[in-house]
């Protein structure tokens, strides 16, 4: 949702976390990875402007900053 929100393409997250876009494929598909690996694809979400939301009754999510 949250790469679908900027309107980056697989490639394009891929290139600003420096993984593999065969590694967000396999983050979107809930596979589950490296702890360093998931840090660095969700820097690279909020340096293109994704708030991630903690869990506060309805769940966690995401929102674009203002």
């Amino acid at each position: 949702m949250a790469r679908a929100a900027t309107g980056l393409g697989v490639r394009d997250l891929a290139r600003l976390a420096s993984v593999s876009p065969d590694t967000i494929a396999r983050l979107e598909r809930g596979e589950e990875l490296r702890a360093a690996t998931v840090e660095a694809i969700q820097a690279a979400l909020e340096a293109a402007g994704v708030d991630f939301i903690p869990e506060n009754g309805g769940g966690v999510g995401v929102r674009l900053k203002r």
